[in-house]
């Protein structure tokens, strides 16, 4: 396993403790502890579990409204609470980190989904992320980072 796809794996641990726990801000940081000790306790991610699970936190109304959009048969709190945490990271990854290519967000959610998720789940956060992304590319909204880069023989013409 990759250490950001550990990591990924970690911040949707703490996805899922947080949301079960009832949301509760106060106790963040004893649950990234939690989860940390639990799954990997001499991994060095650089602050990624945090710094993802707090940006999670404070984009949470637009991110679970965009689930919402997406789910026209369900609602954000009627899912699974493991989906719903794949479908939060999935879709911060995919909207609002700049420096994640959209591919990487839905591929790791689909990994995450099928290894932590019911059987369904893969399958599930995967034609919700790719409505997502489908919207964004309709609006013109394309990441940086799925941008490509041209070779510089090619940009001096």
């Amino acid at each position: 396993m990759s250490n950001r796809h550990l990591a990924r794996t970690m911040a949707m641990q703490v996805l899922y403790e947080w949301d079960f726990r009832g949301q509760e801000t106060v106790r963040l940081p004893e649950v990234v502890a939690l989860v940390r000790e639990e799954f990997a306790p001499a991994f060095d991610d650089g602050g990624y579990v945090e710094n993802q699970v707090g940006a999670i936190i404070a984009h949470l109304p637009s991110i679970d409204a965009m689930i919402a959009t997406f789910m026209p048969n369900w609602t954000v709190n009627t899912i699974t609470a493991i989906d719903r945490a794949i479908l939060r990271l999935g879709v911060y990854e995919l909207r609002f980190d700049a420096s994640i290519p959209s591919k990487v967000a839905i591929n790791e959610a689909i990994e995450i989904g099928k290894k932590f998720g019911g059987e369904a789940s893969g399958k599930f956060v995967n034609g919700v992320l790719g409505a997502v992304l489908k919207d964004m590319a309709e609006k013109g909204e394309v990441k940086e980072a799925d941008k490509e880069k041209k070779a510089p023989e090619e940009a001096k013409v």
